[in-house]
């Protein structure tokens, strides 16, 4: 019996740590190419070089959130508003906390050109005659991801006609 022990329980420890760093790369294959995805589809979307989608945390976050349906207030992928979904994606994409309110957001907002935004700056919106009361997160090529009050959270261009005369400002907090 114990020439048996000795033989097969190194055996099994050898087995069992083949098989758990097969496990490992295979995860870290399906990750990669999980990432090429995005990165194409995000790319297409946005019109921009698969090279250019690098920040692939942010856009597999979109891709989590995309289409969940807006609710004044809400924080969960049951029904979330622009300011929430922005605190959401800013909490767990770049770690940083933003203000809950979008007028928060805007004291805070340091300005930047609309030609100069960057991916990752916020947007603000005048919406039916009220400054800054919509919000949202820009990505690149005139793009940006918010919760709309009517499709939920997409992507709009910042050159639609209603978003372009709705521009309020953009920046960094």
């Amino acid at each position: 019996m114990n020439k048996l022990y000795k033989f097969f329980f190194p055996a099994l420890i050898m087995s069992l740590l083949f098989y758990s760093c097969n496990s490992q790369k295979k995860a870290q294959k399906k990750e990669a190419e999980t990432h090429k995805v995005i990165q194409k589809k995000y790319a297409d979307l946005l019109n921009v070089s698969t090279t250019e989608i690098k920040n692939v945390r942010l856009y597999a976050f979109i891709e989590e959130w995309t289409g969940t349906p807006y609710k004044y207030g809400g924080l969960s992928k049951s029904g979330i508003d622009c300011s929430g979904f922005c605190n959401v994606l800013y909490n767990q994409v770049y770690q940083k906390e933003l203000p809950r309110t979008t007028k928060d957001i805007a004291k805070q907002l340091d300005k930047v050109k609309q030609s100069r935004l960057e991916e990752g700056d916020l947007v603000l919106f005048n919406i039916e005659g009220k400054k800054n009361a919509h919000v949202g997160v820009y990505l690149q090529n005139n793009m940006f991801v918010h919760a709309s009050t009517s499709k939920g959270v997409i992507i709009s261009s910042l050159e639609n006609p209603y978003y372009k005369k709705a521009y309020n400002k953009g920046g960094k907090v």
